[in-house]
């Protein structure tokens, strides 16, 4: 495979497009949503009435307003089909002919897609994730031969370096920084991981991105390992996700079949390749040092650091690991420059964001936003605001990790330093919207409920403190606790938060220490009233 051929596989991939493209979303939601059948109907409409040279239907990823699934758009007319049952297919197609139809539109113009900037997200929903050819038509592999043929790894981490594009995990660590790091490291072998081990509570911003792009993934890691001196990869991902498991498996090959991982890659010196590596649904595997030890086949727990994987990781070896979302934007980095990605978002938040915005909202799904932007803008304008007329109590951000935000001050700036002064994180994406209805002791209880059973169990104040901090909470809740339970809820949270092994045990108290910071009244309330003395 050279150049040449790369850009006949686009060429003739173009020039096989039909005059009305269908784009089915087959991701995860809206299969639940029976998606794959209405796509059948929808193939089995257009042979019926005999518009095969006419009219195709793709199967593609992520559409983003996942709560309105399944999700259809028609091109070149931009129009955008909402909670499509597949009884309505004969009539979609009929309309794409002179017709009418049923199907109920959503507005393309809508601010929910008119105030996003998709960079990481570009080809979600746009192209067949099962198809390499599909992905090569849209300058798929293009910059892998770039970085290979025009650059130096030194240069390519330069580049990432200048965009200032940060850890998109949650630590938010600078990337061209750890890519330097590694690069330095002396010996042989080292390894790039995808850390796709997502698992907070509503948050499914890598699922939608390894199930509707996959081969984006496979040529970061590519680079990635080019730019760090690695020819070997591993995708970490937890086995509740069959079907991005299914569509990375199937892109691995198809990358193999046509030479584009394996050995000398476009006829150069370079050779990688990459494994899949299952995880059993262990939190904590998220985790760096967690991870390194699960791909090993060891028990998945953390373990002290210093030595950070940058210096001993898979295998005691020098191991990159970045999450799905940071390759994410890597082939988009090298094709625009990193001057370009740094002045998307703030100076020290640059670039896009990518959340999974859920919770008591009109519109629901997979956004991405220039960092910078305002909490109010993603809620009250992408989101629609809360239904039925009821109120923001609080956004909540970073899920077990993170903390909450009360409506006042949802014109807080989405970046790093903003959110951590608030005593939240951005992590690594899942942003839930809470009503008026909820009871936020509740709220904190059940976060701190999924800590306790997710500690690995290594660490005593993780092991032990998160299981009496749920207790408390517990107590609280059903009004049995006196201030003196309250104190000793702040102090254990402290504590617990200071003096855990990993990051775990050290931002499971964030529920609690925020809710008391914003919703102190709340928890008093439920207190015992002191004893007056007769």
């Amino acid at each position: 495979m050279d150049l040449k051929e790369l850009q006949e596989i686009a060429h003739q991939e173009n020039l096989s497009a039909k005059e009305i493209s269908i784009h089915c979303c087959t991701a995860a939601g809206c299969q639940a949503a029976n998606s794959e059948q209405l796509k059948k109907n929808l193939d089995k409409a257009v042979k019926t009435k005999g518009l095969q040279d006419k009219i195709e239907v793709h199967s593609v990823g992520c559409l983003g307003l996942c709560g309105r699934g399944p999700l259809l758009q028609v091109d070149p007319d931009q129009k955008l089909y909402q909670q499509v049952t597949p009884d309505q297919a004969d009539s979609i197609i009929d309309s794409l002919n002179g017709g009418t139809t049923d199907a109920q539109e959503f507005d393309f113009n809508h601010p929910f897609f008119a105030n996003q900037l998709p960079i990481a997200t570009e080809n979600c929903g746009r192209i067949d994730p099962e198809r390499i050819e599909a992905y090569i038509a849209v300058g798929g592999y293009q910059q892998l031969y770039h970085v290979l043929y025009n650059m130096t790894p030194n240069q390519v981490i330069q580049e990432v370096t200048k965009s200032g594009v940060r850890g998109r995990g949650g630590g938010g660590y600078p990337t061209g920084l750890k890519w330097s790091t590694i690069a330095k490291m002396p010996g042989k072998p080292k390894y790039v991981v995808c850390n796709a081990d997502e698992g907070d509570p509503g948050a499914f911003m890598d699922r939608a991105v390894l199930e509707s792009d996959p081969h984006r993934i496979i040529e970061a890691m590519a680079i990635a390992g080019y730019a760090i001196g690695a020819n070997e990869g591993y995708i970490y991902v937890r086995a509740e996700y069959p079907l991005a498991i299914k569509r990375l498996n199937r892109a691995i090959q198809q990358a193999k079949r046509l030479g584009l991982l394996g050995s000398q890659i476009f006829d150069s010196t370079f050779d990688f390749k990459v494994d899949i590596r299952i995880g059993a649904g262990a939190f904590v595997c998220g985790e760096e040092t967690a991870l390194i030890a699960s791909i090993e086949g060891k028990r998945g727990v953390p373990r002290p650091r210093p030595p950070y994987p940058a210096e001993s990781g898979l295998w005691g070896c020098p191991t990159l690991i970045n999450n799905v979302e940071t390759y994410a934007n890597i082939p988009v980095i090298i094709r625009e420059g990193g001057d370009w990605y740094s002045k998307i978002g703030t100076a020290d938040s640059t670039g896009t964001k990518v959340f999974a915005l859920t919770g008591e909202l009109e519109n629901t799904g997979l956004i991405e936003v220039p960092m910078g932007i305002s909490l109010r803008e993603i809620v009250e304008v992408i989101g629609g605001g809360v239904p039925e007329g009821k109120t923001i109590k609080a956004v909540q951000t970073g899920g077990p990790s993170g903390g909450c935000i009360p409506a006042s001050l949802l014109d807080v700036s989405v970046d790093y330093k903003s959110l951590k002064e608030l005593g939240t994180i951005m992590g690594s994406g899942g942003m839930i919207v809470i009503d008026e209805s909820m009871d936020m002791v509740d709220f904190a209880k059940f976060y701190m409920e999924f800590c306790r059973d997710e500690s690995c169990g290594k660490c005593i104040p993780c092991r032990a403190g998160t299981v009496q901090l749920y207790e408390l909470l517990k107590k609280i809740a059903e009004g049995n606790a006196t201030e003196k339970d309250l104190k000793l809820l702040e102090t254990l949270a402290f504590l617990v938060k200071d003096t855990s092994l990993c990051g775990l045990g050290q931002s499971a108290p964030n529920p609690v220490l925020s809710t008391l910071r914003f919703f102190r009244e709340e928890y008093l309330s439920k207190l015992k009233p002191k004893r007056v003395a007769v």
